[in-house]
């Protein structure tokens, strides 16, 4: 073989020694009372304080609260939440979240309050 083909082997194994020890997405750990399988909505911001929520159905009616987790299990097309949320005072919103460990957000907190209307589980987002 040349000297050619094997210095393109060797940058081919290289980079396939790289791509194989790459460390993959690690999951959170499971919030205070939140399963996998569930999404949760706390009283405090970062899944801390109360549970006020935890479903593993689509759900809707109204919850007050300043954080929410997804920690559902990886199913195709039954994995990621929609959620409506809103303030009191006005603002309707509509999310989707990833489930834990993502890629993408699979929790997020608020600075106050906020009033979550309906979670539906789907697809992709």
């Amino acid at each position: 073989m040349g000297k050619r083909v094997l210095g393109a082997l060797a940058a081919v194994a290289a980079v396939a020694g790289v791509l194989g020890t790459a460390p993959a997405a690690s999951a959170a750990p499971n919030p205070p009372g939140c399963p996998k399988g569930y999404f949760c909505i706390y009283s405090d911001i970062m899944e801390r304080g109360r549970l006020v929520l935890k479903s593993d159905a689509n759900w809707s009616g109204r919850a007050v609260g300043m954080s929410l987790f997804n920690n559902g299990n990886p199913f195709p097309g039954y994995d990621h939440i929609q959620v409506e949320w809103g303030w009191e005072d006005g603002g309707r919103f509509s999310d989707c979240l990833h489930f834990n460990p993502g890629p993408g957000e699979f929790s997020r907190s608020f600075g106050a309050n906020a009033v979550f209307t309906k979670v539906t589980w789907r697809g992709e987002c």
